[in-house]
């Protein structure tokens, strides 16, 4: 199964964690690079998933999942052993029409999937094997990360600025291009 690649705006998302252990903290240390508007519904939480909640002021139930808990939530990561209660989440986020789901390490159970990724300022690179090797993507992610410089966010500072106050056109559009041309010349 392949998965299309495509980047969301998560600002305005409703976003839950069912559980709280350590493949949980690891999905929402993600999740915090893009967006604070997450609340997790566990019975416990590790310690790193306390302090992570602690940290961002995000909403926490200390309880075990309800159904329809997730009514009204936009993206859900299922993040528990518990494959049978996978299953009953994903299938009840079916009946919500505005709802995508993720439960960890159950593909089948997946309306989306947490591709490896790189993330320097503004630029985000996503890398996945579709399921196949997320080891695979590990080590490619880790990988580019040594090939791209610090720099670049500022690089990509200054390419928005260009881009907010020359006018739109073919020449922009050259020029824009020789820049970034020129800039990742400089990397070799």
């Amino acid at each position: 199964m392949a998965y299309f690649p495509a980047f969301i705006k998560l600002d305005d998302k409703n976003i839950l964690i069912v559980g709280g252990g350590n493949i949980a903290s690891e999905k929402l240390m993600h999740l915090l690079d893009f967006t604070k508007n997450i609340t997790i519904i566990a019975p416990y939480l590790c310690l790193k998933m306390q302090e992570l909640r602690e940290e961002n002021n995000l909403q926490y139930e200390n309880r075990i999942y309800k159904k329809t808990d997730i009514k009204e939530f936009e993206i859900v990561v299922v993040a528990v052993d518990d494959i049978s209660l996978q299953k009953e989440i994903f299938e009840e986020s079916k009946t919500y029409p505005n709802c995508l789901c993720n439960c960890v390490d159950s593909v089948n159970y997946c309306d989306f999937i947490f591709p490896s990724y790189i993330k320097k300022d503004d630029l985000t690179i996503a890398i996945s094997t579709s399921g196949s090797s997320p080891a695979m993507a590990k080590q490619l992610r880790i990988y580019l990360e040594k090939l791209i410089p610090n720099s670049i966010g500022g690089f990509l500072k200054e390419m928005k600025n260009y881009r907010k106050t020359m006018p739109k056109g073919k020449e922009r559009m050259q020029f824009l291009e020789k820049k970034a041309r020129d800039y990742i010349l400089k990397w070799g």
